[in-house]
């Protein structure tokens, strides 16, 4: 059948068997990760994902690793994510940065990212449009719920 969850699930896989480095278990995530997308432009879900993201919830992630997908150049990012709320996560972005961006990541950098509170299904994207002031407020608070 043409949108049998098997299909979908051989699909979703098909990055883990291209690339080892990007496999559920690489990347850290748990086995209700729905993968990264070969070509997120011609994956209706991955356009979809990418657009609620955009306007998702702000939240900090340390950045852990990344790995280069492509030369353009796209890279999964890897974050130890915090949010207002208080829980922790693994999230995954996937990016395309310039190769200033690139060279300017190190691990242990914090930067704001955005998530969707109702999928909470790993993915998180860059906060690149973030206010400066709510990023520092949100810091704040998470440093204070660390302290007590």
């Amino acid at each position: 059948m043409f949108g049998s969850k098997k299909k979908k699930k051989q699909i979703n896989d098909l990055m883990a068997q291209l690339r080892p480095d990007l496999s559920r278990e690489s990347l850290g995530v748990g086995p209700d990760f729905p993968g990264v997308a070969p070509n997120p432009f011609l994956s209706g879900d991955a356009r979809k994902r990418n657009a609620e993201l955009r306007t998702g919830a702000l939240a900090l992630g340390v950045l852990v690793d990344w790995r280069e997908v492509n030369s353009n150049p796209r890279v999964v990012l890897m974050f130890d994510v915090e949010t207002a709320d208080g829980i922790s996560f693994r999230g995954i972005a996937d990016e395309t940065l310039t190769i200033t961006e690139l060279t300017r990541l190190a691990p242990g950098q914090t930067l704001p990212v955005r998530y969707r509170p109702a999928a909470m299904d790993h993915y998180v994207c860059l906060a690149r449009d973030a206010d400066p002031a709510h990023v520092q407020q949100l810091s704040d608070e998470i440093a204070s719920r660390k302290r007590t």
